[in-house]
Protein backbone atom coordinates (compact mmCIF):
# COMPACT_ATOMS: atom_id res chain seq x y z
CA UNK A 1 0.00 0.00 0.00
CA UNK A 2 1.54 3.51 -0.83
CA UNK A 3 1.63 5.66 1.99
CA UNK A 4 -0.81 8.81 2.74
CA UNK A 5 -0.46 11.52 0.95
CA UNK A 6 -1.65 13.04 3.75
CA UNK A 7 -1.60 12.42 7.79
CA UNK A 8 -2.23 13.42 10.75
CA UNK A 9 -0.29 12.19 13.72
CA UNK A 10 -1.56 12.82 17.29
CA UNK A 11 -2.49 16.31 16.90
CA UNK A 12 -3.76 19.14 19.32
CA UNK A 13 -5.62 22.25 18.62
CA UNK A 14 -7.05 24.41 21.18
CA UNK A 15 -9.15 27.89 20.89
CA UNK A 16 -9.05 28.80 24.68
CA UNK A 17 -10.25 26.16 27.03
CA UNK A 18 -11.72 24.08 24.17
CA UNK A 19 -9.99 21.27 22.99
CA UNK A 20 -10.95 20.88 19.14
CA UNK A 21 -9.08 18.47 18.08
CA UNK A 22 -7.83 16.01 20.96
CA UNK A 23 -4.88 13.62 19.99
CA UNK A 24 -6.09 12.49 16.47
CA UNK A 25 -4.04 10.71 14.08
CA UNK A 26 -5.99 10.08 10.45
CA UNK A 27 -4.65 8.99 7.03
CA UNK A 28 -5.69 10.66 3.63
CA UNK A 29 -5.16 8.14 0.95
CA UNK A 30 -3.84 9.20 -2.64
CA UNK A 31 -6.34 9.85 -5.39
CA UNK A 32 -9.46 8.96 -3.05
CA UNK A 33 -12.13 10.92 -1.85
CA UNK A 34 -12.73 11.38 1.79
CA UNK A 35 -15.53 12.98 3.37
CA UNK A 36 -15.16 15.01 6.77
CA UNK A 37 -18.40 14.80 8.90
CA UNK A 38 -19.84 16.05 11.90
CA UNK A 39 -21.93 18.75 14.15
CA UNK A 40 -20.85 22.66 14.10
CA UNK A 41 -18.21 23.73 15.61
CA UNK A 42 -16.44 20.02 16.12
CA UNK A 43 -13.62 21.06 14.50
CA UNK A 44 -14.25 20.78 10.44
CA UNK A 45 -13.15 23.61 8.63
CA UNK A 46 -9.99 23.83 11.62
CA UNK A 47 -8.75 20.43 9.86
CA UNK A 48 -8.96 21.83 6.20
CA UNK A 49 -7.03 25.12 8.32
CA UNK A 50 -4.55 22.73 9.51
CA UNK A 51 -3.97 20.80 6.03
CA UNK A 52 -3.14 24.44 4.08
CA UNK A 53 -1.10 25.40 7.26
CA UNK A 54 -3.01 28.21 7.99
CA UNK A 55 -3.42 27.56 11.25
CA UNK A 56 -0.97 25.97 13.39
CA UNK A 57 -1.21 22.45 15.88
CA UNK A 58 -0.66 23.04 19.44
CA UNK A 59 1.38 19.79 18.88
CA UNK A 60 1.54 16.39 17.06
CA UNK A 61 2.30 16.18 13.17
CA UNK A 62 0.70 17.10 9.86
CA UNK A 63 2.48 15.17 6.88
CA UNK A 64 2.07 16.01 3.27
CA UNK A 65 3.55 13.71 1.09
CA UNK A 66 5.63 12.51 4.25
CA UNK A 67 7.24 15.69 5.05
CA UNK A 68 5.60 17.96 8.20
CA UNK A 69 4.41 21.22 7.41
CA UNK A 70 4.24 22.32 11.14
CA UNK A 71 8.09 22.97 10.71
CA UNK A 72 8.39 24.63 7.73
CA UNK A 73 9.53 27.76 6.83
CA UNK A 74 6.91 29.83 5.08
CA UNK A 75 9.11 29.67 1.91
CA UNK A 76 8.57 26.00 2.10
CA UNK A 77 5.47 26.15 3.18
CA UNK A 78 4.11 27.87 -0.20
CA UNK A 79 5.59 25.47 -1.78
CA UNK A 80 3.52 22.81 -0.43
CA UNK A 81 0.06 24.96 -1.15
CA UNK A 82 0.95 25.05 -4.42
CA UNK A 83 -0.35 21.30 -4.41
CA UNK A 84 -3.60 22.64 -3.42
CA UNK A 85 -6.86 23.79 -5.05
CA UNK A 86 -9.64 24.91 -2.60
CA UNK A 87 -13.45 25.52 -2.98
CA UNK A 88 -15.21 27.82 -0.70
CA UNK A 89 -18.26 27.87 0.55
CA UNK A 90 -19.30 30.68 -1.42
CA UNK A 91 -16.77 30.00 -4.27
CA UNK A 92 -15.10 32.82 -3.35
CA UNK A 93 -15.06 34.87 -7.00
CA UNK A 94 -13.94 38.31 -7.34
CA UNK A 95 -17.26 40.04 -7.90
CA UNK A 96 -14.95 42.93 -10.31
CA UNK A 97 -13.49 40.40 -12.85
CA UNK A 98 -15.94 38.12 -15.26
CA UNK A 99 -15.84 34.69 -15.10
CA UNK A 100 -12.99 34.11 -17.69
CA UNK A 101 -11.01 37.14 -15.47
CA UNK A 102 -11.46 34.73 -12.67
CA UNK A 103 -10.46 30.78 -13.88
CA UNK A 104 -7.72 32.68 -15.85
CA UNK A 105 -6.27 34.10 -12.39
CA UNK A 106 -3.97 31.27 -11.25
CA UNK A 107 -2.37 31.47 -14.73
CA UNK A 108 -1.48 34.93 -14.56
CA UNK A 109 -0.76 34.68 -11.26
CA UNK A 110 1.87 32.11 -10.76
CA UNK A 111 3.21 30.92 -14.69
CA UNK A 112 4.85 32.18 -17.03
CA UNK A 113 2.33 31.37 -20.09
CA UNK A 114 1.56 33.58 -23.17
CA UNK A 115 -1.69 35.01 -23.42
CA UNK A 116 -2.73 33.29 -26.33
CA UNK A 117 -2.10 29.81 -24.13
CA UNK A 118 -3.91 31.44 -20.87
CA UNK A 119 -6.79 31.91 -23.38
CA UNK A 120 -6.84 28.35 -24.88
CA UNK A 121 -6.53 26.84 -21.53
CA UNK A 122 -9.32 28.78 -19.87
CA UNK A 123 -11.57 28.05 -22.88
CA UNK A 124 -10.71 24.17 -23.12
CA UNK A 125 -11.47 24.36 -18.97
CA UNK A 126 -14.82 26.12 -19.23
CA UNK A 127 -15.74 23.70 -22.41
CA UNK A 128 -15.40 20.55 -19.48
CA UNK A 129 -17.54 22.76 -17.20
CA UNK A 130 -20.40 23.34 -19.53
CA UNK A 131 -19.61 27.28 -19.35
CA UNK A 132 -19.15 28.11 -22.48
CA UNK A 133 -21.19 31.61 -23.73
CA UNK A 134 -20.67 33.04 -20.39
CA UNK A 135 -16.85 34.01 -20.42
CA UNK A 136 -17.87 37.69 -20.59
CA UNK A 137 -20.52 37.47 -17.29
CA UNK A 138 -20.06 38.69 -13.49
CA UNK A 139 -20.61 36.33 -10.73
CA UNK A 140 -23.36 38.76 -9.70
CA UNK A 141 -24.84 37.48 -12.96
CA UNK A 142 -24.72 33.28 -11.96
CA UNK A 143 -26.76 31.23 -10.55
CA UNK A 144 -25.67 29.80 -7.17
CA UNK A 145 -24.82 25.95 -9.12
CA UNK A 146 -22.94 28.38 -12.03
CA UNK A 147 -21.05 30.07 -9.47
CA UNK A 148 -19.52 26.70 -7.99
CA UNK A 149 -18.71 25.67 -11.42
CA UNK A 150 -16.90 28.59 -12.13
CA UNK A 151 -15.17 28.42 -8.33
CA UNK A 152 -14.04 24.62 -8.86
CA UNK A 153 -12.69 25.77 -12.84
CA UNK A 154 -10.72 28.16 -11.53
CA UNK A 155 -8.98 25.65 -8.37
CA UNK A 156 -8.26 22.89 -10.92
CA UNK A 157 -6.86 25.55 -13.50
CA UNK A 158 -3.24 24.45 -11.91
CA UNK A 159 -3.82 20.53 -11.96
CA UNK A 160 -3.41 20.28 -7.89
CA UNK A 161 -2.59 16.86 -6.15
CA UNK A 162 -5.25 17.70 -3.46
CA UNK A 163 -8.68 19.45 -3.64
CA UNK A 164 -10.07 21.11 -0.43
CA UNK A 165 -13.99 21.64 -0.06
CA UNK A 166 -15.69 23.65 2.40
CA UNK A 167 -19.05 23.07 2.76
CA UNK A 168 -19.61 23.42 -0.90
CA UNK A 169 -23.22 23.07 -1.26
CA UNK A 170 -24.36 24.98 1.27
CA UNK A 171 -27.60 27.29 -0.45
CA UNK A 172 -27.82 25.33 -3.07
CA UNK A 173 -31.31 23.29 -3.95
CA UNK A 174 -31.75 19.70 -4.01
CA UNK A 175 -31.63 19.56 -7.47
CA UNK A 176 -28.28 22.14 -8.13
CA UNK A 177 -26.81 20.18 -5.04
CA UNK A 178 -26.87 16.68 -7.14
CA UNK A 179 -25.80 18.06 -10.34
CA UNK A 180 -22.91 19.40 -8.54
CA UNK A 181 -21.78 16.53 -6.77
CA UNK A 182 -21.84 14.60 -10.01
CA UNK A 183 -19.64 16.89 -11.29
CA UNK A 184 -17.03 16.73 -8.66
CA UNK A 185 -17.09 12.74 -9.13
CA UNK A 186 -16.44 12.71 -13.00
CA UNK A 187 -13.66 15.63 -12.00
CA UNK A 188 -11.91 13.82 -9.67
CA UNK A 189 -12.38 10.83 -11.33
CA UNK A 190 -11.08 12.51 -14.66
CA UNK A 191 -8.50 14.79 -13.10
CA UNK A 192 -7.32 12.03 -10.64
CA UNK A 193 -6.77 14.21 -7.27
CA UNK A 194 -6.79 13.31 -3.70
CA UNK A 195 -10.15 14.82 -2.50
CA UNK A 196 -11.11 16.21 0.92
CA UNK A 197 -14.79 17.28 1.75
CA UNK A 198 -16.05 19.30 4.61
CA UNK A 199 -20.31 18.73 4.56
CA UNK A 200 -23.14 19.04 6.61
CA UNK A 201 -25.38 17.49 3.79
CA UNK A 202 -25.86 14.11 5.49
CA UNK A 203 -26.19 11.40 4.14
CA UNK A 204 -26.10 12.17 -0.05
CA UNK A 205 -22.41 13.85 0.11
CA UNK A 206 -21.13 10.29 1.34
CA UNK A 207 -22.23 8.63 -2.20
CA UNK A 208 -18.62 10.65 -2.89
CA UNK A 209 -16.93 8.89 -0.32
CA UNK A 210 -14.19 6.34 -0.47
CA UNK A 211 -13.89 6.84 3.17
CA UNK A 212 -15.51 8.70 6.17
CA UNK A 213 -13.64 10.72 9.26
CA UNK A 214 -16.49 11.78 11.73
CA UNK A 215 -15.65 14.50 14.18
CA UNK A 216 -17.03 14.09 17.58
CA UNK A 217 -15.49 16.04 20.83
CA UNK A 218 -12.22 16.31 19.79
CA UNK A 219 -12.07 12.70 18.45
CA UNK A 220 -11.51 11.27 14.74
CA UNK A 221 -13.27 8.17 13.43
CA UNK A 222 -12.57 6.83 10.07
CA UNK A 223 -15.18 4.38 8.08
CA UNK A 224 -13.90 2.61 5.08
CA UNK A 225 -17.36 3.49 4.14
CA UNK A 226 -20.25 5.23 4.94
CA UNK A 227 -22.35 1.60 5.06
CA UNK A 228 -20.09 0.91 8.22
CA UNK A 229 -21.24 3.70 9.92
CA UNK A 230 -24.67 2.03 11.07
CA UNK A 231 -23.11 -0.56 12.41
CA UNK A 232 -20.88 0.84 14.89
CA UNK A 233 -21.62 -0.10 18.35
CA UNK A 234 -20.09 3.61 19.74
CA UNK A 235 -22.95 5.45 20.87
CA UNK A 236 -21.93 8.52 19.84
CA UNK A 237 -22.05 6.93 16.39
CA UNK A 238 -25.11 4.89 16.99
CA UNK A 239 -26.89 8.75 17.52
CA UNK A 240 -25.12 10.30 14.51
CA UNK A 241 -26.33 7.66 12.29
CA UNK A 242 -29.67 7.77 13.75
CA UNK A 243 -29.87 11.74 13.54
CA UNK A 244 -28.61 12.06 10.04
CA UNK A 245 -28.24 9.04 7.78
CA UNK A 246 -31.51 6.31 9.15
CA UNK A 247 -32.03 3.16 6.88
CA UNK A 248 -30.09 4.51 3.85
CA UNK A 249 -27.32 2.84 4.21
CA UNK A 250 -27.79 0.46 6.53
CA UNK A 251 -30.10 -1.83 4.79
CA UNK A 252 -27.22 -3.68 2.34
CA UNK A 253 -24.83 -3.89 5.27
CA UNK A 254 -27.58 -5.71 7.19
CA UNK A 255 -28.33 -8.21 4.74
CA UNK A 256 -25.10 -9.01 4.35
CA UNK A 257 -24.56 -10.18 8.03
CA UNK A 258 -27.85 -11.67 8.17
Amino acid sequence: MSPPIIEFRNVVKCFGQQRVLDGVSVSFAAGMTTVIAGGSGQGKSVTLKLILGLISPDSGEILVNGRDITKMKLSELNRIREKFGVLFQGAALLDSMTVFENVSLPLRERTNYRSQEIVDRVKKMLAQFDLDGHEEKYPAQLSGGMKKRVGLARALMLQPEIMLFDEPTTGLDPQITMDIYRLFFQMQKQFGYTSIIVSHDIPKVFNLADQVVLLNKGKMITFLSPEDIPLSMDPRIVTFAAETMGNIYSSRKMEQNI
